[in-house]
């Protein structure tokens, strides 16, 4: 089986979060979609900690709102996972626990811009491969390209859809409209 696997802290998750899930469910690409809650990325404050099983059972609710994603399971592996969450430690035990199954990591360009410094961000890229959505301000394809130029077997794909331009910390901070919930 093809999974697809989005991890973050979705806190909380949002409607751009939903765009990609229907995304990713959409054409034969994946069988399944698991959406991995962190509870704190190595790159975040620990205070996301305290909340990871809130931020778990509210994607939970969020995606049984949606009875159209169904090839997403929301997954708590990182949870039950000795700190820090490393994402290839992530990709290592879903292959561990599910050994017949294809991992891809599932992630913005944000974060595409950030990749290198990503801990055995190589052999990510190199065993499980990664596709990447757009965001505001990054030029995929410039990234992808100084990441192939490192090793051109570097598994990287751009998918195709259009921007939506929203996010966790701006919804957080009140700065995003209403109604961007998933």
């Amino acid at each position: 089986m093809r999974v697809a696997v989005y991890s973050g802290s979705f806190d909380p998750l949002h409607i751009g979060h939903l765009q990609i899930l229907r995304r990713l469910q959409q054409g034969p690409q994946f069988d399944a979609i698991y959406l991995v809650v962190s509870p704190r990325s190595p790159f975040k404050p620990e205070e996301k900690d305290r909340n990871a099983r809130e931020r778990y059972e509210a994607a939970v609710k969020a995606v049984a709102r949606h009875p159209e994603l169904t090839k997403v399971r929301v997954d708590d592996i990182e949870l039950t996972m000795p700190a820090p969450q490393y994402t290839f430690r992530t990709l290592d035990a879903l292959r561990d626990r599910e050994p017949d199954n294809e991992f891809t990591l599932v992630v913005g360009a944000d974060n595409l811009a950030v990749f290198g410094g990503w801990r055995e961000h190589a052999r990510i890229l190199l065993e499980f491969g990664i596709i990447v959505f757009p965001r505001r301000g990054f030029d995929c394809e410039a990234l992808r390209a100084d990441l192939l130029a490192e090793n051109p077997d570097y598994r990287i794909r751009i998918a195709a859809m259009p921007l939506v331009d929203v996010s966790s910390t701006q919804i957080r901070e009140g700065a995003a409209p209403d109604g961007l919930l998933m």
